[in-house]
């Protein structure tokens, strides 16, 4: 499979994936880029006995991730240098959300659940996007995660009950 084939096969499934994780559609098309930078620079190194889907899932996920991080500090730093104290903790807001395809009458209560996910711990934030937002098996997500389908599960019903709470 050419890295062309590759990228037209999974370009849709990076963006979702990281349109996800950002809810903004720059921040989106700017991680798509990396994972195909990091798929093309790496491809020599795949395991062809591996599952390139899950390779990729795990790729876009660690950069949805990374970049997630990445603005959390340039908030911080430029919170720092603006008022010149240090925050005790500088909660991670959302952009606008501007998911494409939303129903406009159920917008305002699912942007309340994605705030919600999105200030769930990473590992529980990435089973809930990757097993229901994303519809992959417990099977997959395991794999992408690099956990067993137990820890899927415990994951997402942790996840579930943290969710709970707050709403």
């Amino acid at each position: 499979m050419t890295f062309e084939q590759i990228y037209h096969e999974y370009k849709n499934l990076v963006y979702n994936l990281s349109l996800q994780y950002t809810n903004n559609v720059h921040d989106a098309e700017e991680i798509l880029q990396d994972v195909f930078l990091k798929v093309f620079d790496h491809l020599g190194e795949f395991r062809s006995t591996a599952d390139m889907k899950t390779w990729i899932y795990r790729i876009a996920v660690n950069q949805s991730l990374d970049f997630i991080k990445s603005q959390q500090r340039k908030k911080r730093s430029f919170l720092n240098q603006l008022l010149r104290i240090v925050p005790n903790e500088q909660a991670f807001e959302i952009s606008d959300f501007n998911h494409l395809g939303i129903d406009f009458e159920n917008k305002e209560a699912l942007e309340l659940l994605m705030r919600k996910i999105y200030k769930l711990p990473e590992n529980q934030k990435t089973v809930i996007i990757l097993l229901k937002i994303e519809y992959l098996s417990q099977k997959e997500v395991a794999s992408i995660m690099q956990i067993n389908e137990g820890a899927v599960e415990s994951l997402f019903q942790r996840a579930k009950t943290n969710l709970k709470k707050v709403l």
